[in-house]
């Protein structure tokens, strides 16, 4: 059984979320998405070498955390490396997810308000850099963006690498933002 087998589907409007000033992009797949640490680990981009697969990943780990609070946060903790969230990082999280489920689903391709956020399968999420995205690499952060089915902007997620690893953490993430409504919960659709 998947993760997301108990949620109802309509039929999937595919989205294209790569704008023509991308400076580098890619579309993570996921024939099944990750349910526990063990499995986010087990897949390549759990190398943590790819910035745009760590942010990939976080999105698969926020899509766990209404099915399994617990394993998303140490999924996330996996993501953060060195610095685990904070109790606020906590507290935020569970509070976005207190009046819904679907936000970190309309990350992934194929999700719209008109399907209940139900993405296609194989799962699968595009990261990308857009002019700015490196305004901040000498220090050791790239911010790259995601777009949302339920939105008209795309979000983003800061990261930070460990030069002495050449590996790349979850630094902040600015996606679990309101968007659309998924259309069998909204009066007006």
């Amino acid at each position: 059984m998947g993760l997301f087998d108990g949620i109802s589907n309509q039929a999937p409007v595919p989205t294209t979320p790569n704008p023509a000033a991308d400076l580098r992009n890619k579309t993570v797949v996921f024939q099944e998405m990750p349910e526990t640490l063990d499995q986010l680990k087990a897949l390549p981009e759990a190398s943590l070498r790819d910035p745009l697969d760590v942010a990939a990943l976080t999105v698969a780990a926020l899509c766990v955390y209404p099915f399994n609070k617990d394993e998303s946060i140490k999924m996330l903790n996996f993501l953060k490396g060195p610095q685990p969230l904070s109790p606020y990082e906590i507290s935020f999280i569970a509070d976005r997810f207190r009046d819904s489920d679907y936000i970190p689903r309309s990350y992934l391709n194929g999700a719209t308000p008109q399907n209940n956020y139900m993405p296609q399968r194989p799962y699968s999420v595009t990261v990308y850099e857009l002019a700015h995205s490196r305004d901040n690499l000498n220090e050791g952060y790239l911010t790259v963006n995601l777009n949302s089915g339920g939105a008209d902007s795309p979000r983003q997620i800061r990261l930070r690498t460990k030069p002495s690893t050449g590996e790349w953490f979850l630094w902040e993430q600015f996606i679990l933002v309101g968007i659309r409504v998924p259309d069998a919960a909204n009066p007006w659709a």
